[in-house]
């Protein structure tokens, strides 16, 4: 998911001064019904399911819907949440099956049916918003309904499907609240999640409440929560500095986390491995400056990720060499093979043989406020520039415009940040490089879509490995797209707040309700 959302198979490190028993304090009981306010910087697209693809929302939509699958802390595996029990019905892994819970009710008091189910995952498909997951769903055939039991038929073999299930893009919502093809307008929620929305502002807060009614996996419900947005990482610094919040995540200014003293008593500090990265995509049409494939391989010859990193994050992110990230099934190293060196030359040299004017003019668009992405436009600027073989013409967006721009396939160059839906290479592959993929960057390779149809019939994930390392092979000739960084997650939490580590832990799931006073 953009990230703009993730976070897979995460090694934690807590970092505590109190020390590790610190974390098994018992929650003190005077505070159960005060209210854990946590900071970041994310932005909320939609409300609704079918409106969003991107981390700020899809953190929300773990907390107030319900999909009928969820993942367990650290968990690779899905588990029943508002499903009872779900399986693959049959041989070949196209028809999934799945039996709901009883006793769920949505905020209206009606209780949640298989057609909930159904109208659902067929209005995501039917809106099909540019800034939504309809992607996600591309081998979704369709889905019926009878009784308790939602069947979805599967175009194609894909093991996979219960992982995305098991995302934003199967939350389920009340059908008498969602118009079946069109995104619901207004600030209200209608989900069964842990959490209710009782209050919305976008672009400043969201409160939440715990459903007395939620029924799931979760044991139980957590405090009362007050999400709080900030247009960049300044503002949310200045915010856990002044106090005005319990909780700081994604993302505080580089210089700020590269600065995290575990000694510090007044904090709690969890440093968690992330298989968040950041790529820098490219308008690979006809008409584009960068449509020809020796462009953008000249490009891949010139970026120098060791000095972005250090530089702009202060080694708080990774140099990331393929499409992959480290710690995922299947990652290679295909940038670093196929481009081991700067070499500005070697860029000459396809420049020349394309034939394009020198230096090739382009404009580069980044999402205002999301991290460090105008000290990152202008570092990339300068390295592309500085070999005189380019001109490149930087421009910020608000982040709702900058989606939507790219989406119209409107920007020539953009980085953009994915953080995985679930925790499976496959997360990396069709949204990213696929034909009519959630990037849109105009790339299509029908060698790429086999690869991509082919990792997914296998149950075994290690059975994929061949088709993936493929895949990151062909990307790297095609460079539809440059690997840039992979992300650490960091949570700083007070010194009376506990959990903060379960905000990222590698699922995809933002555990609000994780959060304690202790």
């Amino acid at each position: 998911m953009r990230s703009v959302r993730m976070r897979i198979l995460a090694t934690l490190l807590v970092l505590a001064a109190v020390g590790v028993g610190g974390w098994q304090l018992l929650p003190s009981q005077q505070n159960d019904d005060r209210t854990i306010t946590v900071g970041t910087t994310d932005d909320v697209t939609a409300l609704d399911p079918a409106g969003a693809y991107d981390a700020g929302s899809w953190a929300l939509f773990s907390n107030v819907f319900q999909s009928l699958l969820t993942f367990e802390p650290g968990g690779v595996a899905p588990v029943p949440d508002a499903a009872q029990s779900c399986a693959f019905a049959g041989a070949g892994l196209k028809t999934y099956r799945c039996d709901l819970r009883e006793g769920l009710t949505f905020p209206s008091g009606r209780a949640m049916t298989a057609e909930d189910v159904k109208y659902s995952f067929d209005r995501v498909k039917r809106i099909k918003s540019d800034v939504g997951p309809s992607s996600l769903l591309d081998t979704l055939g369709s889905v019926s309904a009878s009784g308790r039991t939602v069947t979805f038929h599967l175009s194609s073999p894909d093991a996979t499907f219960p992982l995305k299930v098991a995302t934003g893009v199967g939350a389920i919502v009340d059908r008498e609240k969602y118009p079946a093809d069109a995104l619901r307008s207004d600030n209200a929620v209608d989900g069964t999640g842990p959490y209710t929305l009782t209050a919305y502002t976008k672009g400043k807060e969201a409160v939440l409440a715990p459903n007395s009614h939620y029924q799931g996996a979760l044991k139980g419900t957590g405090r009362p929560v007050e999400l709080r947005y900030y247009a960049d990482s300044d503002a949310l610094n200045s915010a856990w500095k002044e106090k005005r919040i319990d909780v700081a995540t994604r993302t505080l200014p580089p210089e700020v986390l590269a600065g995290l003293n575990a000694a510090d008593p007044s904090q709690r500090v969890s440093e968690a491995d992330s298989s968040e990265i950041r790529n820098l995509y490219f308008d690979t049409r006809a008409g584009s400056p960068l449509h020809d494939v020796r462009v953008r391989q000249a490009m891949a010859w010139l970026i120098d990720r060791e000095k972005l990193a250090a530089t702009v994050y202060k080694g708080t992110v990774d140099p990331l060499y393929s499409l992959i990230p480290t710690g995922i099934t299947g990652h290679t190293t295909s940038f670093f093979d196929t481009y081991p060196e700067l070499s500005t030359a070697k860029a000459r040299a396809l420049l020349t043989e394309a034939g394009v004017s020198l230096p090739v003019r382009f404009t580069y668009g980044y999402g205002i406020g999301r991290g460090s992405g105008a000290e990152e436009a202008a570092e990339i600027k300068r390295q592309l520039e500085s070999s005189g073989l380019f001109k490149v013409t930087v421009k910020g967006y608000e982040w709702t415009d900058f989606q939507k721009r790219w989406a119209g396939g409107k920007l020539d160059a953009y980085a953009v940040g994915w953080v995985a839906d679930f925790p499976d290479p496959d997360t990396y592959g069709g949204p990213l490089v696929g034909t009519d993929g959630t990037m849109n960057t105009g790339y299509s390779n029908k060698a790429v879509d086999r690869l991509i149809m082919s990792s997914q019939q296998f149950a075994d994930r290690s059975e994929a490995t061949r088709d993936f390392r493929s895949l990151q092979e062909a990307v790297a000739r095609d460079v539809p797209v440059i690997p840039l960084w992979q992300a650490k997650e960091y949570v700083v939490t007070s010194e009376d707040v506990g959990g903060g580590q379960y905000l990222s832990d590698g699922t995809g799931v933002f555990r609000l309700w994780r959060l304690t006073w202790i």
